[in-house]
């Protein structure tokens, strides 16, 4: 099956989205709120979240929904009855947002029976998209070119990301430990350091605490995915998505060869 009319939606209202995000980031003065996990949200991660989650519920009123900010919403869970769902992260880097360091992105992918069939990741603030349909490879778009991305084929000399604000004590263990194979290390917000690496800029990046949630995962990995790399629990395992406890308990790798995750 092609999923050319979901992708040509979701290319549209990710752009309607960050129009919403950069009004705000630009030109208001906005407040934090803290959410019952003690993540921050702002008025851009709940207008972003309402505008892609109504656009998509009436363009595809059979399909489910998860998104971050209606994920306790009162039938939320009737998506685990549904083959396709929608996963959307309206902002992803919410503290990199409040932090104006440009570095957050918008994330919407869609699962079908559990497997990832789509994915879209838009910068905002560097208006660039990243995105990716099962069997169809990875792509970049840019200054209106289209490119087709894949990962680097690098087996040493690695390029390692790191979170700006999550990184663990665990993480920057296994980077120590494997320092002669690495040739550099830099911090990276929100899903852009997947991005880089499914573009070959980077090569490695672990996100090992249990705190993620499938819509951080979602778009990211078929990205990696259809561009060659790897994408993986530290037990070797696939995520799997439109599950009832939507938590990655055990985080993710992401990395340009499976030679290279470093365990």
């Amino acid at each position: 099956m092609t999923y050319s009319k979901e992708l040509n939606d979701a290319l549209y209202i990710i752009r309607e989205a960050q129009k919403v995000v950069l009004d705000v980031y630009m030109h208001a003065d906005f407040s934090v709120e803290t959410k019952s996990d003690n993540s921050p949200v702002t008025i851009a991660d709940k207008s972003s979240d309402k505008l892609i989650h109504d656009y998509l519920k009436e363009k595809y009123p059979s399909y489910g929904l998860l998104t971050e900010e209606s994920i306790e919403e009162e039938g939320s869970l009737d998506r685990l009855t549904k083959d396709y769902v929608w996963i959307v992260d309206p902002l992803d880097g919410t503290k990199n947002f409040i932090a104006h360091d440009d570095e957050f992105t918008i994330n919407i992918a869609l699962s079908y029976k559990g497997e990832l069939v789509l994915g879209v990741v838009l910068i905002p603030c560097e208006d660039v998209i990243y995105y990716a349909v099962k069997g169809e490879g990875a792509y970049k778009f840019d200054s209106g070119v289209t490119t087709k991305i894949h990962v680097s084929d690098r087996v040493d000399h690695l390029v390692v990301l790191t979170s700006v604000f999550h990184k663990t004590e665990e993480e920057q263990a296994k980077i120590d430990f494997y320092h002669e194979k690495i040739e550099r290390v830099a911090s990276c917000g929100s899903s852009i350091k997947a991005c880089l690496i499914a573009e070959g800029k980077a090569d490695l990046s672990y996100r090992l605490n249990p705190n993620t949630k499938e819509w951080d995962s979602a778009a990211i990995q078929i990205i990696v995915l259809e561009a060659g790399g790897v994408f993986q629990t530290p037990e070797g395992e696939i995520i799997k998505y439109n599950k009832e406890d939507v938590y990655n308990h055990d985080g993710y790798i992401i990395c340009n060869r499976k030679e290279n995750i470093l365990l």
